[in-house]
């Protein structure tokens, strides 16, 4: 299937806030509210669905009815979720991916959660989208270089470089008592192969949360494994990273997706830092050993992807150069 690119976001381009799993509780509407104004301020306008304010998530068939009609309005130009969830699941079966094939692809940003429907939108649609930062990480101020490429990725067609952040984030700000808050980048980045060798490889992206992933394989909207064979001339860079999984639920969730064929002749797996307290870094690295040690193919530990930000911004579907010496790293894409 061809891979399409959404057109660059600008001035009066319409954004849709929609809440395809878990909305934003009214504690957290003052962060809302500063990101939305941000995303104003820079002439965009904005449009949000009748589910994203609310103390409990919306039933599927509302969420579902929702993000159709943002996916689907010609007046919309990208679709921005507040953030993940856990139920994005249940609006697969409802999303009519044949329309969407022949639909005007608009930007999607998030992850967590929201690459439940990310990696689908590709594989049954053709529709690069954005899994980086969600929209409530966007407050006015979050300037890191890391961070701010998100937009940047979404208002320019340029070739986007992004090179690892020097610090990550280890705790979590409050946002419900302090609602402007940015992140505490205050530990030294290391980014690294798992043999300790330098990587330099090219290949398509596609990827996203482990622990939502998971739950498509084998299924009509997770056949990465045909992705990856589609593709086998210019290579596959597949992406993954662990939010909550504890080291026997990530053991068989990586397990599980090797078994399905998601792996078989990718040319590198790039893996974000964990956030399960239950499985730190060097324990995330054993699991990965013992579930791919034999692989022949380039494994990256500990990049910028996922829970712990910052993170970068990867095009689902776009070509990548992936470089890492030491324990730095650069990513390069096109599209």
């Amino acid at each position: 299937m061809e891979i399409r690119f959404p057109k660059a976001l600008g001035v009066g381009s319409v954004i849709g806030v929609v809440a395809p799993s878990s909305p934003v509780a009214p504690a957290l509407e003052p962060r809302l509210d500063l990101v939305l104004a941000a995303l104003r301020q820079r002439g965009f306008v904005v449009r949000q669905s009748s589910c994203l304010r609310a103390s409990e998530t919306a039933p599927a068939e509302v969420r579902l009815e929702a993000w159709n009609e943002a996916l689907h309005d010609d007046a919309i130009d990208a679709v921005i979720p507040p953030w993940g969830g856990d139920l994005a699941i249940e609006l697969l079966s409802g999303m009519d991916f044949e329309r969407l094939s022949r639909a005007r692809p608009k930007w999607i940003l998030g992850y967590s959660d929201v690459s439940t429907l990310l990696v689908p939108l590709l594989l049954r649609a053709g529709w690069a989208s954005a899994h980086g930062p969600n929209l409530m990480d966007l407050v006015p101020g979050q300037d890191d270089p890391v961070t701010r490429a998100a937009l940047a990725t979404l208002t320019s067609d340029e070739t986007l470089t992004q090179r690892s952040a020097s610090h990550f984030q280890t705790a979590w700000v409050d946002w419900a008592r302090r609602p402007g808050a940015l992140f505490q980048l205050d530990q030294p980045t290391r980014v690294r192969s798992l043999d300790g060798g330098a990587v330099h490889v090219e290949g398509r992206l596609i990827g996203g949360c482990i622990d939502t992933l998971s739950t498509i394989v084998g299924t009509p909207y997770g056949d990465v494994g045909g992705f990856v064979r589609a593709h086998r001339d210019e290579g596959v860079i597949v992406f993954l990273e662990n939010c909550e999984l504890q080291p026997g639920q990530l053991t068989r969730a990586l397990t599980q997706m090797r078994l399905a064929g998601w792996l078989d002749g990718v040319r590198a797996v790039l893996f974000g830092r964990s956030s399960a307290k239950q499985t730190p870094s060097a324990v995330f690295e054993e699991i990965v050993r013992g579930v791919l040690g034999d692989a022949t193919f380039p494994i990256v530990l500990d990049a910028d992807v996922g829970h712990v930000p910052p993170q970068w911004t990867l095009i689902e579907g776009a070509r990548a150069t992936l470089d890492v010496d030491g324990s730095t790293a650069t990513i390069t894409q096109t599209r």
